[in-house]
């Protein structure tokens, strides 16, 4: 059974939800967990697991969870996956801590993708299922929100390091998201009438004396200027000793960084930078996008005219070309299973091979002593015999590797120079990709 996972997916701003309560340890499981499936399915609008996973990947069913979390059990706690096998992906995950520890449900949801949350009746449903959870469960804190805009808030550790953030938790009111439930003990802190005068879509106290608030009727345009405004007065009148302005302003400016931004990249490395970009985090990737368009790789200068090339200085040029195709294999043998492509020594495999080079941080992930001796000249040799073969190139071997050249019209090029540069950082793999030289070279053919 195929899960799909928003880890498999391309980044993309999601739904996140986090609820963190309690539960009665002495009670059967499946007696105290039967109001958060019931909620769930009742409320999960377009979006309940089909799969349910521990151990083993079920299908989800009410015997494959008690089976799950019984086979998930250690001596502190139980944990069970939720998936689904169709848009939109899920990726919901279930803690359950066990005695001795103090009892903890802990509950964090991620629906990809935000978009799917823009219209008011389907949001009403997901705070229908948190108020459920947090009417039936004592809770401390719970959210839903864009987890991109959760990100740039420093959720969940808002500056503190880690161990502080840990003990202390959401104990005041650091952010105000889309949808927030406040513990009785934050809400006394913060002075129930207060909390309950909040200016908000919706404010309600519920039996347990928690407080469910919710800003904006719809979360995926939690960026327009109306829902960060609702966000900014609802975050100044709970915390009166920040300044409104300074809240709303700082929203704006996360709103800033999150706004789409067009891709302009050089024309040679588009589709590598491309899959630079789909790398980065959702949240960050507006901000890569704008770096990349703003940055210009150096043009090549590992070439001289052709009417300066060094001559050959080797017994044999045969045998030193047959020397630099058998280098050129050694690449095809490291690649080959996370690069197929390599196997064609085409223009696009040059592509590939760059971005898995980046996607790896080569450089840094191997000794440099190994990249000297092995990947620099199976690198140079491989862009070489690309030269070779698809721009009419001809080597012009040299006793030294990073002499030899490959004519292409009115130039002759250093591939194995290049592959020295390429080799020295994960910029370097960038600003001396593969594929611009080879873009460059193919510009002067003459």
């Amino acid at each position: 059974m195929n899960r799909l996972s928003v880890h498999d997916l391309k980044p993309e701003d999601l739904l996140r939800l986090t609820f963190v309560g309690g539960f009665d340890q002495q009670a059967a499981l499946e007696r105290e967990l039967e109001p958060f499936l019931q909620a769930l399915e009742r409320y999960a609008d377009g979006w309940m697991p089909d799969v349910a996973e521990g151990k083993r990947r079920r299908k989800y069913a009410r015997a494959a969870i008690w089976k799950g979390l019984e086979e998930g059990r250690d001596d502190v706690f139980t944990s069970l996956g939720f998936y689904r096998t169709e848009w939109p992906a899920l990726d919901m995950t279930l803690w359950l801590w066990l005695p001795p520890r103090p009892p903890k449900l802990d509950i964090v949801v991620n629906v990809q993708p935000l978009s799917f949350f823009t219209e008011e009746e389907r949001c009403h449903q997901v705070v229908e299922m948190v108020r459920a959870w947090a009417s039936r469960y004592p809770v401390s804190h719970a959210k839903a929100h864009s987890a991109d805009d959760t990100e740039l808030a420093g959720s969940p550790r808002f500056g503190r390091d880690e161990k502080t953030s840990r003990k202390d938790g959401f104990d005041k009111v650091y952010e105000v998201f889309w949808l927030n439930v406040f513990g009785p003990e934050l809400v006394e802190a913060v002075g129930r009438e207060r909390m309950l005068s909040t200016p908000a879509h919706r404010v309600e106290e519920l039996p347990n004396g928690s407080v469910l608030l919710v800003t904006w009727p719809t979360v995926a345009d939690f960026a327009s200027k109306e829902a960060r405004l609702a966000q900014a007065r609802a975050h100044a009148h709970l915390r009166p000793d920040l300044d409104f302005d300074t809240i709303l302003r700082t929203l704006h400016e996360r709103s800033a960084l999150l706004a789409p931004v067009e891709p302009r990249f050089h024309p040679d490395l588009a589709p590598l930078l491309s899959r630079v970009v789909d790398r980065a985090a959702s949240h960050q990737r507006q901000r890569r996008i704008a770096e990349l368009n703003a940055w210009q790789p150096p043009e090549p200068e590992e070439w001289r005219p052709a009417n300066s090339a060094l001559p050959p200085d080797v017994e044999n040029v045969e045998r030193a070309r047959e020397h630099y195709r058998t280098l050129a294999e050694h690449l095809v043998a490291l690649l080959h299973s996370e690069v197929p492509s390599v196997f064609a020594a085409t223009p696009e495999s040059l592509t590939d091979t760059d971005f898995y080079f980046w996607r790896e941080d080569f450089p840094k992930s191997r000794s440099r002593e190994s990249i000297d001796e092995h990947a620099v000249p199976a690198i140079g040799a491989y862009l070489g015999e690309v030269l070779v073969r698809h721009l009419g190139g001809r080597w012009i071997p040299r006793q030294k590797l990073e002499e030899a050249q490959v004519l292409v019209g009115d130039r002759v090029w250093l591939p194995f120079l290049r592959a020295q540069r390429y080799m020295l950082s994960r910029q370097a793999l960038l600003d001396y990709s593969l594929t611009q030289l080879y873009r460059a070279a193919g510009r002067h053919l003459g």
